[in-house]
Formats: structure tokens, C-alpha cells, sequence
């Protein structure tokens, strides 16, 4: 299912953006441009994200 048509991007997409890494909105509209045309999908988008990535800690090296 597209979350972005627009771009034409799946929520398979953003499901692997927010495993490799992307823990925002923001960051997985960086990756795939989701978010980035008409806006429709921003809602949709920060739903799926949050959803994916609810419970996972981002880390960073301690230098």
C-alpha cells in the first residue's frame, strides 16, 4: 500500500527506512522524499513511523 503517492513510496519503504535507522518523519522523508509533494501523507507517515520505531532506543556512542 503507497503512504506517500506523491513519491510513490509504501509503507514497506518506510518500514525499512525506520529499520535502517530513520526514527523520525523527518528522517525518513531524507531517505525516500515521502512527505516532500502535496503533504497528504504527513499524518499517515508520522503514524507508521511512530508505530515502527515505539519502544526502540536510539544509541550513541559514549566518546
Amino acid at each position: 500500500m503507497f503512504v506517500c503517492i506523491c513519491r510513490a513510496v509504501t509503507v514497506d519503504e518506510v518500514h525499512e527506512h525506520c529499520d535502517a535507522g530513520a526514527r523520525t518523519p523527518d528522517a525518513v522523508s531524507e531517505r525516500c522524499g515521502a512527505g516532500e509533494g502535496c503533504g497528504t501523507c504527513i499524518e499517515r507517515l508520522t503514524q507508521i513511523v511512530a508505530s515502527r520505531t515505539a519502544g526502540r532506543v536510539a544509541t550513541t556512542s559514549a566518546a
